[in-house]
């Protein structure tokens, strides 16, 4: 995908305030371009239909390059998404009402813009890959990042830039504290939050001076409870979402079909486009038809509010898994009636019919991810937001693990001295993916009623203080 430059950020700043780019992932990318360019830095070439001949890997000093290559990209990208959200939220004044509604539509379409850079990396950027060589692929997203960074830094006169008073470190201290201790959540005024100092003292202050200090003090407290609580929310209830291995079986699935549209063929690691392209179709028709509805029925500001939109997320999962299990029941049909069942020939059906299963995913991609963006960002302190932000990542992250280990549970307790597991095998028609898809809807069914559970139970700081 291709992303923005990201930002060192100062002591004593919550997000980026300073205009010197980090050269993280363009480094990282550099390594990859180079590598796969240069022969001698790639293992020798092998052909993977012969299996008589085995293929090599890449090892030491290579394997590392490789490796240091990939860690550097993840994780310039992951402290650009942790701080760019944040950034741009803050150009809104968010006193005003009209101030929060584009910063809600600020999230929107950032989730908008996400996806048209996915929809260039899963189209163009791989068909070069596929028929050019990887070089060209990671030297075309090298010199995306590098020329997005005089982009960036066109409009940086323009940007407010608010850098709260004192450490964020101290901040994240209390907040992992609070999230962790129950007693921290007291209202005692001997509350371990309360008594801490959250500004820094200065050599002269008049009384007036002391209590707009006092009252600063006491609404970051109340922002560092709030956070603490939906800390403690998140990680009962939206870390485990086990939907993230559905677009690694969409993909296997789609190389059995017919992937030809007319004359051309689709490679099937394309098949993500369709999850982006019905991100950029709803996303617009969310912020102009949906929410201005909403607010209409609803007579509120927001509509729809930040955890009832990751609630709709939830269940549009569910809906994505069932699809899911009924399109792979029809593929595996057709291979039976077509007597393909033991062949690895492609099967007369059309890889469209996993594409249905990626609009309900796609949909509960844009409400699941702007949701937990926009909540992290009103609910944290300002100081911390951007650490906020890259919570949101951080509980996605979780669930692509978390993913990954339940196959090899699921393979472990399925694979039987009688049975072969659910999800082994040299022929994806002797899967059953079928049953794969039913557990997980189930899985994603009680995750939606334990996070309803707690999402009942959360109440919001702004509603708190009000």
């Amino acid at each position: 995908m291709l992303e923005e430059p990201e930002f060192w950020a100062s002591p004593r700043d919550s997000k980026p305030s300073s205009c010197a780019p980090d050269s993280t992932p363009y480094t990282g990318l550099v390594i990859l371009t180079v590598q796969a360019h240069l022969p001698s830095l790639k293992p020798p070439p092998c052909d993977r239909v012969n299996t008589s001949i085995s293929c090599e890997e890449v090892s030491n000093w290579k394997a590392a390059m490789l490796f240091g290559g990939l860690y550097l990209t993840a994780l310039g990208i992951g402290g650009i998404k942790g701080s760019l959200p944040a950034q741009g939220a803050e150009q809104f004044d968010e006193s005003t009402p009209e101030g929060r509604k584009q910063r809600s539509t600020f999230f929107n379409y950032f989730v908008f813009c996400l996806s048209c850079g996915a929809l260039v990396a899963v189209t163009l950027v791989v068909w070069i890959e596929d028929n050019k060589g990887w070089q060209w692929g990671f030297g075309i997203s090298t010199v995306t990042i590098l020329l997005s960074i005089p982009i960036f830094l066109a409009g940086s006169t323009t940007y407010k830039n608010k850098i709260p008073t004192g450490s964020p470190l101290t901040t994240i201290a209390k907040v992992l504290l609070a999230a962790t201790s129950p007693t921290c959540l007291s209202r005692s005024p001997s509350n371990a939050i309360a008594s801490m100092n959250t500004s820094p003292m200065y050599p002269t202050q008049t009384t007036e001076d002391k209590e707009e200090e006092e009252e600063e003090k006491t609404k970051e407290n109340l922002q560092t409870q709030s956070l603490a609580k939906g800390l403690k929310f998140l990680n009962k209830a939206a870390k485990n979402k086990p939907i993230y291995q559905l677009s690694t079986f969409s993909v296997e699935q789609a190389a059995t079909m017919d992937t030809k549209v007319g004359s051309l063929k689709v490679p099937p690691a394309s098949l993500p486009v369709f999850l982006v392209l019905f991100i950029i179709i709803l996303a617009p028709l969310y912020d102009h038809l949906i929410i201005p509805f909403a607010r209409k029925v609803t007579k509120t500001e927001m509509g729809i509010s930040h955890l009832q939109r990751i609630g709709i997320g939830l269940v549009l999962s569910i809906i994505a898994m069932a699809v899911a299990a009924l399109v792979e029941v029809k593929r595996k049909r057709v291979a039976t009636r077509s007597g393909l069942l033991d062949s690895n020939d492609s099967l007369p059906i059309t890889f469209f019919w996993v594409a249905l299963q990626y609009l309900f995913l796609g949909s509960a991609d844009l409400f699941t991810l702007a949701g937990l963006l926009e909540f992290f960002f009103t609910e944290a302190p300002a100081r911390i937001r951007s650490l906020a932000m890259a919570l949101s990542w951080a509980s996605l992250a979780m669930g692509y693990y978390l993913s990954s280990v339940l196959v090899s549970v699921v393979n472990s307790v399925t694979g039987t001295s009688r049975d072969t597991p659910w999800l082994s095998g040299s022929n994806l028609n002797h899967y059953h993916l079928e049953r794969f898809y039913w557990l997980m809807c189930a899985l994603s069914g009680l995750n939606f009623l334990h996070y309803l559970f707690w999402a009942r139970r959360y109440r919001y700081r702004s509603t708190t203080n009000s």
